[in-house]
C-alpha cells in the first residue's frame, strides 16, 4: 500500500478539488490519492494555523510536509514573508504548485527527503509532520530543524495526544525551549525554540 510519504506514489491519480474556511478565509486546493487528508483540511492542520499569531511571522518560512499546501499557501496569504514547501511525495509538490497559482500566492516549492535539499536557514519552520513515519524519521525531522533555523527560530508544529504528544514535548524539551500553544480534542500545538 502507498503511503502519502512515499516519493513517487503508484496509485492511480483522482483529483478532486476541495473548499475550505481557515479563520475567516475561503482557501481551494486540489488534493489526490496519496496525499494527506485528501478529502478535507485535516482537523490537525486547522488547530496549527489557527493557533498561529500570523503578526509574528516574517522572515524566511520553511512549510516541512507541505502536502497539497495549505500550510505554506494559508501562512503566504496573511504573512509579509518569504514561503518555501518541501515534501517528498513528487505528487503533493505537483498539487502544492497546482494549488500555489490557484490561491494566488507566490512561495517557492520543490522536493526534498527529510532536510537533503534544504540549503538555508529560517526564521520559522512549520509542520504537520508525518507521524507514520516512525518515531527515528519523525526524530530527524523535528530535532534535525534545528540545523535548518536561524539562531532565533521557531519550529511551529501539531500533534495528536494519542500519537505521543506529551512523550514527545519532554524529549523535544531537551534541545528546545517548548510552548504549548492550544490543546484542542486532543491535538497539541508546540512552539519549540533552540536553547
Amino acid at each position: 500500500m502507498a503511503y502519502y510519504f512515499d516519493s513517487n506514489p503508484d496509485s492511480k491519480s483522482c483529483e478532486q478539488l476541495i473548499k475550505c474556511e481557515i479563520n475567516g478565509s475561503i482557501y481551494n486546493f486540489y488534493t489526490d490519492n496519496n496525499v494527506f487528508s485528501k478529502k478535507y483540511l485535516d482537523f490537525g492542520t486547522r488547530t496549527l494555523l489557527e493557533s498561529i499569531d500570523t503578526s509574528d511571522i516574517h522572515g524566511d518560512v520553511l512549510d516541512f510536509g507541505c502536502g497539497y499546501g495549505p500550510i505554506g499557501i494559508y501562512i503566504k496569504s496573511n504573512c509579509e514573508c518569504n514561503v518555501d514547501m518541501v515534501d517528498i511525495n513528487n505528487r503533493a509538490i505537483n498539487l502544492s504548485i497546482k494549488n500555489a497559482k490557484l490561491n494566488r500566492v507566490n512561495v517557492n516549492i520543490f522536493e526534498s527527503d527529510i532536510y537533503s535539499n534544504v540549503n538555508k536557514k529560517y526564521d520559522f519552520i512549520i509542520t504537520n509532520p508525518p507521524v507514520r513515519v516512525g518515531k527515528k524519521i519523525l526524530y530527524e525531522i523535528l530535532f534535525g530543524a534545528k540545523d535548518s533555523m536561524k539562531e532565533d527560530g521557531s519550529l511551529y508544529l501539531v500533534i495528536n495526544k494519542d500519537q505521543g504528544a506529551k512523550s514527545l514535548k519532554k524529549d523535544l524539551e531537551e534541545c528546545y525551549n517548548v510552548t504549548t500553544l492550544k490543546k484542542n480534542k486532543g491535538f497539541y500545538v508546540f512552539k519549540c525554540q533552540i536553547r
